[in-house]
């Protein structure tokens, strides 16, 4: 399984930086389509067994873009599409290219006390250093009163918290770096690996890198309920091996 992941995010990777994205995208989102819920797809989804194939857009599964009155086009083609969004077993990949946003299925969720990850991996992003991570106590992500709270790492090595509230967003932890987290170096060969995880308990919440603790903070009245899935920022290429979500009984 190891060998074939390894196999299938080197091809991807020489397809997708061969393909030039074109200035001609059309709104023609490819949003998730409306499934009943005795429908597979509408369950929490397994990045080890995917509900749709290898190479086509994730079965249940939406986003949405920064930029409302952007038309920016989203699909399994790289050639053809201005974010490719794919299932690839073990996990989904993703590239943007002026487009950041957030990706998440309605069935990802946690309450009250949990814990969520997400192993990611970062290809070639050469002098970009964009933000990618979790979010997580996502409400009404599809309406102009979108909230959710965000974890993300950075080339660099450094992580960010912030919240986000309809088009407003509030650092909660500024760009800071961390020794538990796997920076993309000239050294790198191909990409980096690591782990991104919140805890969140009764009165805090904590950030992990590779299961070290880098940050934590009350909770007070920040909602931690809500949807769990990830935030890209533009110009990424990334392979999101799994994303888990464990809520205490």
């Amino acid at each position: 399984m190891r060998l074939l992941a390894t196999t299938l995010f080197s091809f991807l990777l020489v397809l997708i930086g061969c393909t030039e994205s074109s200035d001609d995208s059309t709104a023609t989102e490819e949003t998730a389509m409306s499934y009943d819920a005795s429908d597979p797809a509408m369950l929490r989804p397994d990045a080890a067994n995917p509900v749709n194939e290898s190479m086509e857009v994730p079965l249940g599964w939406t986003y949405r873009f920064d930029n409302a009155d952007a038309d920016v086009s989203v699909g399994a083609n790289a050639d053809s599409f201005d974010v490719f969004f794919a299932t690839m077993t073990p996990g989904w990949h993703v590239t943007t290219t002026q487009a950041s946003g957030i990706f998440w299925h309605p069935a990802s969720t946690a309450d009250g006390v949990y814990s969520a990850s997400a192993e990611i991996h970062l290809f070639a992003p050469g002098q970009r250093n964009e933000g990618f991570g979790l979010i997580f106590g996502g409400q009404n992500l599809d309406m102009d009163d979108q909230s959710y709270l965000y974890f993300l790492l950075r080339r660099s090595g450094e992580f960010l918290v912030k919240k986000r509230v309809g088009d407003d967003t509030e650092t909660l932890a500024g760009w800071e770096a961390n020794d538990a987290i796997l920076a993309y170096t000239e050294e790198t060969v191909g990409t980096v690996l690591n782990k991104v995880a919140v805890q969140v308990d009764d009165s805090s919440i904590t950030f992990l890198v590779n299961d070290t603790a880098v940050h934590s903070m009350p909770k007070d009245d920040l909602e931690t309920n809500g949807i769990v899935g990830f935030r890209l920022n533009h110009g990424l290429n990334v392979h999101i091996q799994s994303l888990q979500v464990t809520e205490s009984l």
